[in-house]
């Protein structure tokens, strides 16, 4: 979204837009920040440049909480984004061979997105279902007790 003066509108008003709807207390930061990154797709810097005006607060303040929580991303993601859980649970049931094949299949590594703009493979440290692992998330949807020959199959669903 950087570079030019319509893309800098849309950064604004999504900023905007977010401390509208939530307020302008510090409180309300993470709200704040999921709302731009849901909207934009990412929070990019002039997001905040942006909020830093609005709640007073220094943009590195902002930077460090953006970049603290996996759910946020300071730079574009792709289409789908795949979250897959890397806690010791999912790991005893598989979770090391269900990562390569994800990997394998999309042929990127964590943290990074496809060539095309359509996938960005990232791990999270629990998702909270361990009794269902391996578990990875596709934009919204969960799955459970994932096994390696399901992968294909699974992220197919996205094309």
């Amino acid at each position: 979204m950087q570079g030019n003066d319509k893309d800098g509108a849309l950064v604004k008003e999504a900023v905007h837009a977010a401390v509208e709807h939530f307020g302008s207390s510090q409180d309300e930061l993470i709200p704040i920040l999921n709302e731009i990154n849901r909207t934009i797709g990412y929070i990019p810097g002039e997001a905040f440049d942006e909020l830093s005006s609005l709640l007073r607060v220094p943009r590195s303040q902002l930077f460090s909480v953006a970049s603290f929580y996996r759910m946020l991303s300071t730079k574009p993601r792709g289409k789908h984004v795949i979250q897959f859980c890397e806690s010791a649970p999912c790991h005893v049931v598989g979770g090391r061979e269900v990562w390569q094949a994800i990997k394998d299949f999309l042929k990127i590594e964590e943290d990074e997105t496809t060539p095309d703009g359509h996938w960005t493979l990232v791990t999270t440290s629990c998702l909270g279902l361990c009794s269902v692992g391996p578990v990875m998330v596709v934009d919204d949807d969960i799955y459970g007790n994932v096994d390696p020959a399901q992968v294909a199959n699974i992220l197919e669903k996205y094309r």
